[in-house]
């Protein structure tokens, strides 16, 4: 039956192996048999360039250029972990890089996807840090550094990240319902996909007199999740992590 894949925020790194297994496993099993496969960001906890020698980065690549090269495309959308990931990586890993919002589509229906954290407009402060993490001369100044000096770096931004989220409102690192009115209408879209805030679900709500969807990717921590869409159906999908079996 035809389908296509979605997947987001597994946050990949050497210290969750069960999650690496388990997206190896989606990508071996899973993956091939799909028409294509969405990453909307996030895949990696974190990224300080394509020339970062770790295994890991290299199992992942593998993983995706088998699956295009049997037929089925990978294509990639950055998240706010991972958006250094570039055009060397991308190369090797055989996917393809789209804008940070996107319409596709997905069997004669106009979809916009994304990762989604420029849907939370609430958080004034992630916004502005976003606004400069995305300046082209400053991503070159970081990427001129020496490998353990931007290790350093990443260490030290995830640490403010923690402390940050632990003072904030939870509602204000959720999407501003406004925003997505007004990224549906500015795309011209029925149906929105996104990941990043972690809380898997499929609303269904009126737009302008229209019914229309926002579907939500869920987090790999403690399951895998999987957004599968066909012709004629739409099923979020969870997969039991190696640890919980």
């Amino acid at each position: 039956m035809p389908h296509t894949l979605f997947i987001a925020d597994l946050h990949l790194s050497d210290g969750r192996p069960d999650i690496t297994h388990a997206f190896l496993e989606f990508m071996r099993d899973e993956a091939p048999g799909a028409d294509a496969l969405y990453v909307l960001g996030d895949l990696f906890e974190f990224w300080v360039g394509d020339d970062e020698p770790v295994e890991l980065n290299r199992q992942v690549a593998a993983a995706f250029r088998t699956c295009s090269e049997g037929g089925t495309p990978v294509y990639y959308i950055h998240g706010n972990r991972d958006f250094m990931i570039g055009r060397r990586f991308a190369a090797e890993a055989g996917m393809t890089l789209l804008p940070e919002h996107h319409v596709i589509d997905l069997y004669g229906e106009p979809v916009l996807i994304m990762h989604g954290d420029t849907l939370c407009t609430d958080d004034a402060g992630y916004q502005r840090y976003r606004r400069i993490t995305r300046w082209r001369w400053l991503q070159w100044l970081f990427l001129c550094l020496p490998l353990r000096k931007r290790l350093d770096i990443a260490d030290g931004i995830r640490g403010k990240s923690a402390q940050s989220k632990q003072g904030k409102n939870i509602t204000i690192m959720d999407v501003n319902r406004q925003e997505v009115a007004r990224q549906m209408r500015k795309a011209g879209v029925k149906r929105l996909i996104h990941g990043h805030t972690h809380r898997p679900a499929m609303h269904d709500f009126i737009l302008d007199g229209q019914p229309v969807q926002r579907l939500v990717l869920g987090d790999w921590y403690t399951q895998g999740s999987v957004l599968r869409i066909g012709p004629d159906h739409a099923e979020l999908q969870s997969r039991e992590l190696e640890e919980n079996r």
